[in-house]
């Protein structure tokens, strides 16, 4: 079967300072994949990659293809903390944003295109708030609204940085039934997280991060503590509680 999404011997350097080494992976479609490791693992830079948005040594393809060469193919919610929340934008003009690259930017979206964000930002329930400034919107629908922004591309592989940090349990619930409902229609997730115990039984399969790919198999066998230390370090890794609610 053809991968979704195919990652060859992925190498970030900055400034002569390794940030990944060496990464390789092959996700299928209807994956719901978590990427986990420790502060500074290099989460964020692989999905930044992946993308092109940095510089990289290897090769990354969607489909089969150069990812970017089919980057409409590809949405990415970014973290929270990168974005300028006091930026004069509503809700809808974000949601509508990747629609104006496909329509050309000197070309207003259709239709088709506005009825997408509609149904985007009602399946998300923010289609209330569309109107309002992403800065008076709370942390989970700011979270939302980029989520609606991804939906409305209808991209086949999904990337996103931290979506579940700093988010109320409604859009908590949200998210997971939409991730569900995605991977029943055979798109792909790779969800960059910090979730710890029972919450990572939401991944079909773990990535095990830190400067280079440690583990990569579903949750019970990548959460072992023999890969726990290797990834955080002797005594260093979160809350032993945590870890053991993950087993029971």
């Amino acid at each position: 079967m053809l991968a979704m999404l195919e990652v060859q011997n992925l190498s970030v350097n900055y400034r002569g300072v390794s940030a990944l080494q060496d990464v390789s992976l092959r996700l299928g479609p209807g994956e719901v994949v978590g990427l986990i490791g420790p502060n500074g693992a290099g989460k964020s830079s692989l999905l930044k990659a992946m993308l092109g948005l940095i510089p990289y040594q290897g090769r990354v393809l969607f489909q089969g293809v150069p990812l970017q060469q089919r980057r409409q193919g590809v949405a990415y919610v970014p973290q929270r903390s990168q974005i300028d929340w006091d930026y004069p934008i509503t809700a809808w003009n974000v949601a509508m944003m990747p629609q104006h690259a496909l329509a050309g930017w000197l070309r207003a979206p259709g239709t088709a295109a506005r009825q997408r964000v509609t149904v985007a930002l009602e399946r998300v329930d923010l289609l209330h708030l569309a109107h309002r400034p992403i800065g008076q919107l709370s942390g989970g629908q700011q979270q939302r609204v980029f989520l609606a922004r991804a939906l409305a591309q209808d991209a086949d592989l999904l990337l996103l940085d931290e979506p579940f940090t700093g988010i109320d349990k409604k859009t908590e619930a949200l998210m997971v039934r939409i991730f569900a409902e995605l991977k029943a229609q055979g798109k792909t997730l790779v969800v960059c997280s910090h979730e710890w115990g029972s919450a990572l039984n939401r991944y079909d399969r773990l990535l095990l991060l830190n400067g280079t790919l440690l583990a990569d198999d579903t949750p019970q066998r990548v959460m072992t503590l023999d890969n726990i230390q290797r990834a955080y370090g002797q005594g260093r890794w979160p809350q032993l509680s945590a870890y053991q609610e993950f087993f029971c």
